[in-house]
């Protein structure tokens, strides 16, 4: 099943009972890559090895700050859905979760002294056992509105969509000039409808050639005919483009800012805020120290980092 992490949920959803909370985790989120983005360079690439937990210093006042809960079992336990390379999906093993939301878990254990077992879980599962059975919810979750009525969501990334060309472009692909163009997109991501859909309909209504969407259900799929360049471009979810820079041995390049990003956020039970708390002083450690930003940098995903992390951030719905 496709999903889309960046899509607005409904207005109409209440966060105030366990089904709604499904329901939010299920129609806000951004397209789940089932895999890395091309065949030209797997997800065992030196990406995967660029962080080492052990390279952090444990802080003894955040450690101090873990509720006792945790403190006695000497592990955060994480909810991720991991088939959204890269920031968090399975290893060459098949077995072991990997990416940037990995690494940032594991470092936000290592500095409060913690083990870290990251669990694999259904996207829509996640958020109504956060407290239950999951410390920490770290999949990607975009923070909006009703989903802060539910959890509590600490920011530390920022995602939007995001464009690429052969690296270049020598076909001269302009955002200005997309009519009659072929531009790859994952099928059912908000890239192939609201964006195209609606640059396809000024297309039309300028008297302009229709542009040549090219839908295909995998973005290992869409990467690999760009890089062989069958198609002018490719949009998709910033991470995934920054992803797909590192891994197709600079082939490619990104074109463009980086448009329509929205905070994307650590979840945590409601009624813990004492953790949610020290999570975010903690991300903030992270990120004055440098650890932060080398964990986005190994995964070609630095645009994303942010320079604040806050708990329950205003946002637009």
């Amino acid at each position: 099943m496709q999903k889309f992490r960046s899509l607005p949920v409904s207005s109409t959803l209440k966060a105030a009972t366990i089904l709604a909370i499904g329901a939010l985790a299920l129609t806000a989120c951004t397209n789940a890559s089932e895999a890395g983005p091309s065949s030209a360079a797997s997800p065992s690439g030196s990406a995967n090895a660029s962080f080492d937990p052990s390279t952090i210093t444990k802080d003894d006042t955040l450690a101090a700050m873990v509720p006792a809960a945790i403190k006695s079992k000497g592990t955060l336990t994480v909810g991720s859905d991991t088939t959204y390379a890269p920031a968090e999906f399975l290893g060459t093993d098949g077995q072991t979760p990997v990416g940037y939301d990995v690494d940032i878990a594991k470092a936000i254990g290592a500095t409060l002294g913690l083990k870290v077992q990251v669990q694999t879980a259904e996207f829509t599962g996640i958020l109504p056992a956060l407290g239950p059975k999951y410390d920490l919810g770290i999949s990607s979750f975009t923070i909006n509105p009703e989903r802060l009525g539910a959890v509590n969501m600490v920011s530390y990334f920022n995602a939007g969509t995001a464009w690429a060309v052969q690296k270049g472009n020598p076909k001269k692909f302009s955002l200005d000039d997309v009519c009659g163009k072929s531009i790859g997109v994952q099928t059912g991501t908000v890239q192939e409808d609201p964006d195209l859909s609606g640059r396809n309909k000024k297309c039309a209504a300028d008297g302009k050639q229709p542009i040549n969407i090219v839908t295909l259900k995998n973005q290992t799929d869409v990467t690999t005919r760009l890089v062989n360049g069958s198609i002018d471009a490719m949009a998709a979810d910033s991470p995934i483009i920054g992803y797909a820079l590192t891994q197709t041995n600079g082939q490619l390049e990104k074109l463009g800012d980086v448009y329509d990003a929205a905070p994307q956020g650590i979840a945590i039970a409601k009624s813990d805020t004492a953790l949610a708390d020290v999570i975010q002083k903690t991300l903030t450690k992270l990120m004055s120290d440098g650890s932060y930003k080398k964990i986005l940098t190994g995964w070609g995903n630095a645009e994303g980092a942010i320079t604040t992390s806050e708990v329950n951030p205003a946002v637009k719905s």
